[in-house]
């Protein structure tokens, strides 16, 4: 039972569950003292003690009267917050995550909850108040109390410094015994504000003739006299000034800065700012819809009064940003709140920029690559309402929001809304669907090249459907064309790995002063290396992988675990020096077109070129100001990118994506060669498109040049209704982990068969996986494959229970299980 904070006496005895950021399977209960019943409230933080010394920062679920059954509850700490945090909503849809994910609630608050909003806990060790009057301290004790004289307090890492040596905790307990000092579990917030030096200039120079007798003593310091006219400039009704801002307005310099300070002319202070850029410059750019665009519109509008979520299936290029502009301006004219999804942050640079032109300072940016304070200071402007725009990628889901109208969820078919790992595992995509429906809000799910799972719920009824046949402005698709590689290969025309018509296109392009884009769907500049004598190839030491060269470090990678190496010359095991490179990544790419195309400025787009916050943004931005012609991607550059000069994509290798094992490979080949071929052509002229493969007679192939999503769709799906994959059924697979083969081996036979008692054939596996070793643990996969007329909770409770029996044997206790719920 929830209280509110007034519906209690002081004296009334109180407990709270509260959720941890543990992965717990229950919530804990904790006990209130009296002294706090006042401030106790749902979605606040309290301090709680768990286990014999961890101190954690929890949030309280629900309040109530009734001790836990199972053991004595612990009295909570303190109360951190004057406010909730977390909305009575959001509990909720935790809930919903926690269930339907089959993870625990405090794996969503772990990914849901800013680290800074997760308070740290160290040791603190303080004076007595009252000390005794024989001290008789050893040499090291007598240390530690003069250090505390001084300071009054020191952490226990602190005492391990100043004495230098690791282990003080004898020391510490000795010093506790003679009754010297306290140990106190202090929680440290980790949130601080930024704070920037402000100017100001003193009150009584706000009086014009004062004002006036000071520009007569500053004449002979000219530039004093710069940096008080440039204040004056500056300020105008604000009263503060940024110092940074006015040393570079005025050009006067620090000292002369000094010198008003030191006059008392001008006093500097310390205010708290935002660390998110908020210029309230607002635009008001009136466009104007093209005809399809407002019949669109109108249809979107049409769904929504019978309809939750909405599919709207366009074009690339077709203007569906300029829709969703609108649908915003709708929602939030009587106050709401907006949820604009992105699958990467790639994506968000572009559309930031295009969105901040109508909505200005509304909106709030939410994405990994901020630092922890930015992502706070996020939260609580969506929490108090001071956002009503979010744009943001998978992990903005988990905003507080309080009053919401409208999700979009743009390019909605990228897998990157899936979370893979840590849990929870859940899909940003679907779990906005489900926020929508607490928040009574609206979906609009938006792609060129939908999901079939999303244009089958459209097709059967459940979802709107909305076509946008149409590019913006009459511009015509790309001209597409495909390239045999095996062709070009036998007729000796291949220049290093690019076809002769593709070399002919990129020279043409330049020629123009057009830009190129090409598609290879790996970074690195070698696949593998290998021996051209013995076989061998360097393999990674934790995981079952082969490791990727990459030039600009000249070192051997790990994509999964981050291992490197130096690189071979010569072969260990049989010495021969004939190691050769095989496969090729983007910086392969970038290295063999530089010697066809000397003059050519080429970039790069990849994971190793944008690790820095703002690398992707620069990278984009100098391509967009035609600082380069040539830019070099993996599936970064796929997803949503506009670049009004760019005539020629050019997809490397195609068959790298078609021969996946995967059930979604086609479907995923046709979404990327799709996505990448829109890049191309999207102001007033044709694009063109070049795609090399081998297999360029396949049908993907045929159906991508056609722009025939239609016929991909109902070929794919005959093929998954006849193997009963999704969207006929759906998919559960659980990993199993452990770092001796030979256990993981017996413990995922041992699962399966349980499973397999419970739901029969339904079960498959267990198997190895693509990768059977990752981090030194070996992996096999157990798969559940469920009917769509099953009772879905029944069958999660299952699975949940059969692990929980297998968790407890005690030979296996060792052993890691993993859900993944829809894992695509």
């Amino acid at each position: 039972m929830n209280f509110a904070e007034s519906d209690f006496s002081e004296r009334d005895t109180l407990f709270v569950e509260v959720v941890l950021p543990l992965s717990l399977a229950i919530n804990y209960t904790y006990r209130v003292p009296f002294e706090l019943n006042e401030t106790v409230a749902v979605g606040k933080r309290v301090v709680v003690q768990f286990g014999k010394h961890k101190i954690y920062t929890a949030l309280v679920k629900s309040i109530g009267s009734h001790p836990p059954e199972h053991y004595q509850a612990k009295y909570i700490i303190d109360v951190v917050d004057d406010y909730p945090v977390v909305t009575q909503k959001q509990f909720e849809f935790w809930n919903w995550i926690t269930s339907y994910y089959l993870c625990n609630e405090g794996d969503v608050m772990s990914a849901a909850l800013p680290t800074g909003l997760k308070l740290a806990s160290e040791t603190v060790l303080l004076l007595k108040d009252e000390l005794p009057d024989d001290l008789n301290l050893s040499d090291k004790e007598q240390i530690i109390f003069e250090v505390l004289h001084k300071q009054h307090r020191i952490s226990i890492d602190e005492v391990a410094t100043l004495l230098g040596q690791k282990t003080v905790y004898p020391i510490v307990n000795s010093l506790i015994a003679k009754e010297v000092i306290v140990a106190a579990e202090e929680v440290v917030d980790k949130y601080k504000p930024l704070l920037k030096s402000f100017v100001k200039l003193n009150d009584f120079y706000h009086e014009d003739a004062n004002l006036r007798i000071l520009f007569e003593q500053l004449e002979k310091a000219p530039k004093q006299l710069d940096a008080l006219l440039a204040y004056l400039k500056l300020s105008k009704d604000k009263g503060f000034v940024a110092k940074n801002q006015l040393i570079e307005e005025s050009g006067s310099g620090q000292a002369a800065l000094k010198s008003l300070t030191d006059k008392d002319i001008f006093h500097i202070e310390k205010r708290p700012v935002s660390r998110l850029s908020s210029d309230g410059e607002l635009f008001d750019i009136n466009f104007k819809l093209s005809e399809h665009q407002e019949g669109a519109l109108t249809k979107v509008k049409q769904q929504f009064e019978t309809k939750d979520v909405v599919l709207l299936h366009g074009v690339t290029a077709a203007g569906k940003t300029q829709l969703y502009i609108k649908l915003i301006e709708e929602a939030i004219a009587g106050g709401g709140q907006v949820l604009f999804l992105l699958p990467e942050i790639a994506l968000t640079t572009q559309i930031v920029e295009r969105i901040k032109l109508y909505f200005g300072n509304k909106i709030g940016v939410y994405h990994s690559k901020f630092n922890d304070n930015e992502r706070v200071e996020i939260w609580n402007k969506v929490l108090n309402g001071a956002y009503q725009v979010v744009l943001g990628a998978r992990s903005a889901v988990l905003l507080p929001f309080t009053d919401l109208k409208l999700i979009v969820v743009d390019e909605e078919h990228e897998n990157s809304y899936k979370q893979y790992d840590p849990a929870p595992r859940y899909q940003a995509r679907d779990a906005a669907i489900y926020l929508g429906h607490l928040h009574q809000a609206k979906v609009v799910l938006g792609s060129a090249t939908p999901s079939l799972e999303s244009y089958y719920n459209a097709k059967t009824d459940k979802y709107g459907l909305v076509e946008l046949t149409e590019r913006f402005g009459g511009v015509q698709l790309p001209l597409q064309e495909v390239v045999s590689i095996a062709e070009e290969t036998k007729r000796k025309k291949m220049v290093s790995y690019f076809t002769s018509v593709l070399v002919d296109d990129i020279a043409d392009a330049l020629e123009k002063k057009e830009q190129v884009i090409l598609f290879q769907n790996r970074r690195g500049y070698a696949t593998i290396l290998i021996c051209a004598t013995c076989g061998y190839a360097p393999k990674c030491v934790n995981c079952d992988v082969s490791l990727t060269f990459h030039k600009s470090s000249g070192k051997l990678h790990c994509h999964y675990c981050g291992y490197h190496q130096s690189s071979i010359n010569v072969c260990p095991a049989c010495g021969s020096v004939h190691v050769e490179q095989k496969g090729f990544g983007t910086e392969r790419i970038e290295e063999e077109l530089s010697l066809i195309f000397p003059d050519a400025r080429i970039a790069r787009l990849d994971l190793d070129s944008t690790r820095t916050k703002n690398g992707m943004q620069q990278i984009i931005s100098d391509f967009q100001e035609k600082k380069n012609d040539i830019l070099i991607g993996t599936q970064m550059v796929a997803k949503g990118l506009d670049f009004e000069n760019v005539s020629l994509i050019g997809v490397i290798n195609a068959d790298t994506l078609l021969n996946f094992p995967d059930f979604r490979a086609f479907e995923r080949s046709y979404q990327l060669l799709a996505q990448v071929a829109g890049r191309a052509g999207r102001r007033d002229k044709q694009g063109k498109v070049c795609i090399q493969a081998y297999a360029d007679d396949h049908r993907i192939i045929k159906q991508v040049i056609n722009n025939d999503y239609q016929q991909m769709y109902e070929d794919e799906l005959e093929e998954r209704r006849q193997f009963n994959y999704p969207p006929f059924s759906r998919l559960i697979f659980i990993n199993v982990k452990h770092k001796d083969a030979n256990v993981l081996h017996v413990a995922a036979q041992t699962l399966a068969t349980n499973l397999r008692g419970q739901l029969g054939a339904r079960v498959l596996g267990p198997e190895q996986p693509l990768v059977s070793r990752v981090r030194n643990y070996y992996i096999k996969q157990i798969i559940l494959k469920i009917e769509r007329t099953a009772a879905m909770q029944k069958v999660k409770t299952v699975l949940l229970d059969t692990i929980k029996d297998f968790n407890s044997q005690k030979d296996f206790r060792s052993v890691i299980t993993q859900i993944d719920v829809d894992p695509y």
